[in-house]
């Protein structure tokens, strides 16, 4: 099969039968004419796709902590969930990731994240902070003007990684404080990756209390019924992998 002319043989081949046809000579036919640009040109989508990857990718690499820079997702849940933000970003779920210390859970964030900017998203903005930082970062010692800015940073940028939810000492500050970021998010339906050491809820004994700490017991339950509602709750199980690697 003939290649598909492309635009500048179209002018020589045109020039070629005027030659011909002025000797008396049969014209040549000419084949096809390809319009449309390659992949690997500008105008094609998948070029314009490629583009803003590596956008998205140095700007998720800028955000990510040098320990987690080659961090990929590999929990089926997790990489369903990263290609549905990634697919339409306005009607996915949140990711609440759970489980005992070292299990994987913020190697899965990072990792969620990266593929979301590999595919090449229109707008790719992220911030990742761990709970304790946010709190120190919004705790009123300095310019209330400051700590709401940077809250207000938090609550609308279209994708954040929460690390550790539910790790701090509770008070009525921290309890507000999640709750206003959360319940921002929950409205804004803003695709959220949470990670937490505590199940959301846990078995409870014939008196109502928790047999072990939980998040309701640490962020308390309007906060937990949200995350119920807004978030696919993925649990990690296994060993201490920072142990394992240590021995």
């Amino acid at each position: 099969m003939p290649e598909p002319m492309r635009p500048g043989n179209a002018a020589a081949m045109a020039a070629l039968n005027a030659r011909l046809a002025a000797r008396g000579l049969d014209l040549v036919e000419p084949g096809p004419i390809e319009d449309e640009p390659m992949p690997t040109e500008p105008g094609h989508p998948e070029y314009h796709r490629q583009h803003r990857a590596e956008l998205a990718l140095a700007r998720w690499a800028t955000a990510t902590p040098p320990r987690y820079q080659h961090a990929d997702a590999t929990h089926p849940d997790v990489i369903t969930w990263a290609a549905d933000v990634a697919a339409d970003p306005g009607n996915a779920r949140s990711l609440l990731i759970t489980g005992t210390t070292g299990t994987g859970k913020t190697h899965q964030a990072y990792g969620a994240l990266r593929r979301i900017a590999a595919s090449g998203p229109q707008n790719f903005q992220m911030i990742a902070i761990t709970t304790a930082d946010m709190y120190g970062d919004l705790r009123p010692t300095g310019s209330a003007g400051a700590a709401e800015h940077r809250l207000r940073q938090l609550c609308e940028i279209p994708l954040l990684l929460l690390d550790d939810l539910g790790s701090a000492k509770a008070s009525e500050w921290t309890e507000e404080v999640t709750y206003r970021l959360i319940n921002h998010r929950y409205n804004h339906c803003l695709p959220t990756v949470f990670t937490s050491n505590l199940p959301p809820r846990a078995e409870r004994d014939d008196q109502g209390r928790p047999r072990e700490p939980d998040l309701i017991a640490a962020l308390g339950e309007r906060i937990v019924s949200r995350l119920a509602e807004m978030t696919t709750l993925v649990p990690m199980t296994g060993v201490d992998r920072r142990r394992t690697k240590a021995a």
